[in-house]
């Protein structure tokens, strides 16, 4: 690309470090900014810049929030007794895309996976195990990714969580094997909800 200007050069390849973007939409995306009005641009780069500088992990759930607590764990509206154990903070907006689920959330910050070295200790699951008695929380529902890291993290969420007689569920397999909450639709997310069964 040494015949585009450097700094359209530049811009390609900082789009092309972006997951799920190849060089074709990256170049794409490169001249639709360049073309766009300059106002467009720049709230481009504060929204950026914002993000960076202001959201940062609930204190309590560890989602992504500006405030902390997050406004999901100070809302009282919200069923407290329900409690929904996810990977990432991006399974959160998943979830509540949906509009199904009323309880509160815990994300985990990843999914144990020894091949990457996450391991137990990496995870937000020891504040988990406080939560679960501390908030009175009844059920608590593992919306991990249905592939094996995302099995396994729900086994071993399953199992620390038995001695204190709270009953574990798993999203139902509306969702494919393999697939990721962040892709999924949300009717299919809704009827995953829905169809949860129990985690032995």
């Amino acid at each position: 690309m040494e015949y585009l200007a450097g700094p359209l050069s530049a811009l390609i390849g900082e789009l092309e470090k972006l997951p799920t973007i190849g060089p074709k939409t990256a170049a794409r995306l490169a001249f639709y900014i360049l073309s766009a009005p300059a106002e467009e641009a720049q709230a481009l780069c504060r929204a950026i810049l914002d993000v960076k500088d202001k959201v940062r992990f609930c204190s309590r759930c560890f989602s992504l929030t500006e405030d902390d607590p997050c406004a999901i764990c100070r809302d009282p509206r919200r069923d407290g007794s329900k409690l929904c154990v996810v990977a990432e903070a991006k399974d959160v907006y998943a979830i509540e895309r949906t509009a199904s689920f009323r309880g509160r959330y815990h994300v985990l910050g990843g999914l144990i996976s020894p091949m990457e070295g996450v391991g137990v200790d990496k995870l937000h699951i020891a504040e988990l195990v406080q939560r679960v008695p501390a908030e009175g929380i009844q059920e608590v529902i593992v919306a991990t990714n249905p592939n094996a890291e995302g099995e396994s993290t729900a086994l071993y969420v399953a199992r620390i969580l038995a001695p204190l007689a709270v009953t574990v569920t798993r999203l139902a397999y509306g969702l494919p094997i393999g697939g990721e909450l962040d892709y999924a639709d949300e009717v299919t997310l809704s009827r995953a909800l829905e169809g949860r069964r129990p985690l032995s």
